[in-house]
């Protein structure tokens, strides 16, 4: 634990920021200072009360001067998609920042990522992106393989019904809801899971290889009944199963597989059968290594559960927490953006109860 706690300014609170305050309120080494609010709406309301928790007399705000000017020690930034202009002038203001948006490498971002390195270096900042996935299934896998005195192939493959998650904002660019003759169909899962091509950058960074190619193999399975859900619905004849894979290839083979196949109902055309949701990491190598990661509610959690949707928060809680508990390496590490690659083995400090 530090001599003083990490002085922590949330950046906003969807569902994953939630999470995020529920988090670093009851952790001993972290002290909520501060709280941006990107809608009019939140702005000057309390922060516990946006989070759904008790009150925690911190008002949250669309001030950003103000939220700058408490000197934290770290940013925890869980939009749903970067902002590189707001990122910029929090990493120049000299603020590290934990990442849970759509953030691993930056190498997506185009002329984006030289400006955050930039950033960095001015204010003397770390900036760190990880999440559930990407991210802490690339860490897992990472680990794995040093059990291997040779790696051929790293797999991560995830399977989910995400028939309950209800997220046509999120789910829309990837290709759900589109009509499956579409012309237009064919990159939009590329463009949507883009950034598990940073993934794939991190794991190959991990091996110490210079990939020759990353790429992108797409499938799609068709509704072949209307899909109603609670917010939208999915017509027949349209997208509602998806399946992405980034594949990293050297010397003409794929030596990394990230990917990802969700489906939504009972009624898909092909009828894609998932082995459980969760990953399955396979390490191709000597030995090879095979995990099997799936997420299960507590007990407590079972017991008070009201609805469904109350079970959801978990997804929530697995997003927020990896760059939470990179915050001490991050604010130890030297400026610039750092990985798993470049942080010491991340730690779970603070979340036992006492």
């Amino acid at each position: 634990m530090p001599n003083t706690p990490y002085r922590v300014v949330q950046w906003t609170t969807g569902n994953v920021g939630k999470s995020s305050v529920a988090a670093i309120t009851t952790n001993p080494n972290l002290e909520l200072v501060g709280c941006y609010a990107w809608s009019a709406d939140k702005a000057g309301r309390d922060v516990g009360e946006l989070a759904g928790i008790e009150p925690l007399g911190i008002t949250a705000t669309n001030d950003v001067e103000a939220l700058l000017a408490l000197k934290p020690d770290v940013v925890v930034y869980n939009p749903m998609w970067i902002d590189v202009d707001e990122l910029v002038r929090i990493l120049e203001a000299g603020v590290n920042v934990v990442a849970s948006a759509s953030f691993i490498t930056g190498h997506n971002l185009g002329d984006g990522r030289a400006r955050l390195v930039e950033a960095c270096e001015r204010g003397g900042a770390t900036l760190f992106g990880s999440g559930v996935s990407p991210g802490f299934a690339e860490l897992l896998a990472i680990v794995a393989a040093t059990a291997c005195d040779r790696v051929d192939k790293i797999t991560i493959a995830e399977s989910a019904d995400t028939t309950l998650y209800d997220s046509p904002d999120t789910e829309r660019p990837v290709g759900f809801g589109t009509a499956i003759d579409d012309p237009n169909l064919e990159p939009m899962a590329a463009t949507g899971t883009a950034v598990f091509a940073e993934a794939v950058q991190l794991v190959a960074d991990s091996l110490g290889v210079e990939l020759d190619e990353i790429k992108c193999v797409s499938d799609y399975a068709q509704t072949t009944e209307d899909l109603a859900m609670a917010s939208w619905t999915i017509p027949a004849g349209h997208v509602a199963g998806v399946y992405a894979s980034w594949q990293g290839i050297l010397g003409g083979k794929t030596i990394i597989d990230i990917n990802v196949r969700w489906k939504k109902g009972t009624t898909l055309e092909p009828d894609w059968q998932l082995d459980g949701d969760g990953w399955k990491i396979t390490i191709d190598g000597r030995p090879t290594v095979n995990m099997s990661v799936g997420f299960l509610p507590p007990q407590d959690m079972i017991e008070n559960a009201k609805t469904l949707e109350d079970f959801f928060v978990l997804g929530h809680i697995m997003t927020a927490m990896p760059p939470i508990h990179a915050i001490p390496a991050v604010v130890a590490a030297q400026p610039g953006i750092a990985t798993y690659t470049d942080l010491p083995l991340p730690q779970a400090r603070g979340v036992v109860p006492t």
